[in-house]
């Protein structure tokens, strides 16, 4: 029946042949509902081009988080009434290529490999601007392989359905400035008594430079960490050239 050699792996596929055979509908069930589990949040993208969301999966965790005794609320923001810096900042610290990749930058997913595999800790990321969009709409910050499965099937859909621009606009009112802080308006409002659209430059790099810690920095703060990476910031938004 099998045409591997009499071994430990010949035996385990007549195992799993012979238990196919016999249970081939409940087989075909849980194959059915693993596919569904990871395409679950593309049904949902489309309509990221047209309408505001109200929640999202990380949302969702800080409440669960604080035992549902606060929940986040959003505060949308169309991305006409953002001032650009703030875009430009944001991708020009946290995904450079933005405008040239498909959602995945494989260089530096690997090259974040490499440095975390030899420090044997996750010192550096490799998420682009799509892939944290995703996390935080659909997903969590759990770490595990099927959480980054579905990671990676929403940004190539993402990227598929929508435009970069739609996905911008979404992620600037999905990302987390601190705790219970989601989306620029609400960000700019509580640190810099601003609209998004009046921010200056010095307040767009501050505000791009905590994205990667908002639980433990926050954009008006003076610490060598926001300083160091609102200077780094000024120092790439004037590559990042948005389309028209």
């Amino acid at each position: 029946m099998t045409q591997f050699s009499e071994c430990e792996l010949g035996v385990l596929y007549d195992k799993f042949a012979e238990r196919f055979q016999q249970r081939k509908l409940l087989f075909l069930i849980i194959y059915l509902g693993f596919v569904f589990y990871l395409s679950i949040p593309s049904f949902l993208i489309p309509v990221l081009e047209y309408n505001k969301f109200r929640i999202t999966g990380l949302m969702e965790q800080r409440a669960i988080e604080n035992f549902m005794l606060f929940y986040p609320h959003q505060s949308w923001v169309n991305y006409a009434d953002v001032n650009p810096n703030l875009f430009r900042c944001i991708i020009g610290l946290e995904d450079g290529k933005f405008f040239k990749h498909k959602g995945i930058d494989w260089y530096e997913l690997e090259k974040s490999m490499r440095t975390n595999k030899r420090r044997k800790r996750i010192a550096r990321g490799g998420s682009t601007i799509t892939m944290q969009l995703a996390k935080n709409l659909f997903l969590s910050t759990d770490r595990n392989v099927f959480r980054k499965a579905k990671e990676l099937l929403i940004t190539c859909r993402m990227e598929k359905e929508i435009s970069k621009e739609a996905i911008l606009e979404n992620y600037i009112n999905a990302v987390e400035w601190g705790e219970g802080i989601f989306g620029a308006k609400e960000s700019a409002k509580i640190y810099f008594g601003k609209k998004p659209g009046e921010l200056n430059i010095s307040e767009c790099t501050r505000m791009a430079a905590v994205i990667p810690s908002p639980l433990l920095h926050e954009p008006s703060e003076n610490s060598r960490y926001v300083s160091r990476r609102a200077s780094r910031s000024w120092g790439l938004y004037n590559d990042v050239i948005l389309p028209e």
